[in-house]
């Protein structure tokens, strides 16, 4: 019988794994939906090997003190989406905080979760920039969804395509958007939606560096690497530098 895509995936992780010395365990978040979380995870006949419980061979190895482009270069997904829409505010004049909160508004669909990424996203930068910024991103998840004329921002055609003409965001978004209206630094998160670009230019290269005297000025790089410095965030830093610890 042949194997479904999942499956096939499946074996040639395992094949993977059993390459590696220690055993790795997928936690239920990476799996849940394409198969059912309530089952049990198979996991590989332990053959006198130990659980991974540190850096993965398969990975880059991060820095003793992980700095922000150390997660960029070594954890993040690609990211010319943020890079692009960075350079977009910065040539449009704007405000060295909302640059910052371009480069950083997808940073946790880069390398940590995709749903309810601006919230997952200002959590992981909360600690380390200014309280504007946090809120800039976190709401502009929200504020995506609903156009406002007065700035000329529309909903944007790539989500009609991505899902449907008759999507309509779910009652907690549309409550926060009510919000998020309202509130005194509503044109700061409206910024990144109009600097998103939702149709980037694959031909356009962005360096990371491009934005180092931004980041100096406005991130608060923990002395001990992002990850070891005991803020609330410190675990999601962790979780991201050492993905497939077992516990």
């Amino acid at each position: 019988m042949a194997l479904t895509s999942l499956e096939r995936a499946e074996a040639a992780e395992r094949a993977m794994s059993e390459e590696l010395d220690r055993i790795v365990v997928k936690s239920v978040i990476y799996t849940s939906g394409e198969r059912d979380p309530r089952q049990p995870i198979p996991r590989p006949p332990d053959t006198g090997k130990l659980y991974m419980m540190g850096p993965d061979p398969r990975l880059p190895r991060m820095p003793e003190k992980p700095t922000l482009f150390d997660f960029f270069r070594y954890r993040f997904g690609p990211s010319a989406h943020v890079l692009q829409s960075a350079r977009l505010a910065r040539k449009n004049g704007l405000d060295e905080r909302v640059v910052l909160a371009c480069l950083l508004h997808d940073i946790s669909v880069m390398g940590f979760i995709r749903g309810d990424h601006g919230y997952w996203g200002a959590q992981l930068v909360e600690p380390y920039v200014d309280e504007e910024v946090s809120w800039a991103i976190r709401f502009h998840q929200v504020l995506r969804f609903f156009p406002d004329e007065s700035v000329g921002y529309k909903y944007p055609d790539a989500y009609v395509r991505l899902f449907g003409t008759d999507y309509e965001p779910e009652p907690y978004v549309q409550e926060a958007y009510r919000y998020a209206r309202d509130h005194r630094w509503y044109m700061t998160s409206r910024l990144i939606t109009l600097n998103d670009l939702y149709s980037f230019d694959p031909t356009v290269r962005v360096e990371l560096e491009e934005f180092a005297d931004v980041v100096g000025r406005h991130f608060r790089q923990p002395k001990e690497g992002l990850g070891f410095d005991h803020s609330p965030s410190a675990h999601m830093w962790r979780t991201m530098n050492h993905p497939t610890k077992y516990l």
